[in-house]
């Protein structure tokens, strides 16, 4: 049976630990990243537990991130090959994407 998108999860933001997560029936997923200077969030991973994959979690962690960016005033460099499949597909956020 596949799997349907997910509804929107609630997706956490620790600014602390650079990172977004996004809990589901006990699994745990996240989308890390680090600062390049003061204008540029590079987006280094994204990983879903296979438990909780093909629903969506992946494409709503790299949504928050560009929405952060977005809200900041700041780049993406979707240095992660998930993020940058998203990206591509996104065209209301190719603004975003650094050069």
């Amino acid at each position: 049976m596949a799997s349907s998108p997910a509804a929107p999860t609630a997706v956490e933001h620790d600014p602390a630990a650079r990172r977004f997560l996004v809990r589901l029936e006990g699994h745990e997923a996240e989308l890390t990243y680090h600062l390049a200077g003061d204008s540029a969030l590079v987006i280094d991973h994204t990983g879903v537990p296979a438990e909780i994959g093909g629903r969506g979690v992946a494409a709503q962690l790299v949504r928050a991130a560009f929405e952060l960016a977005r809200g900041r005033g700041w780049k993406v460099v979707p240095a992660c090959s998930y993020a940058a499949v998203w990206a591509g597909r996104h065209p209301e956020f190719a603004d975003l994407v650094a050069g």
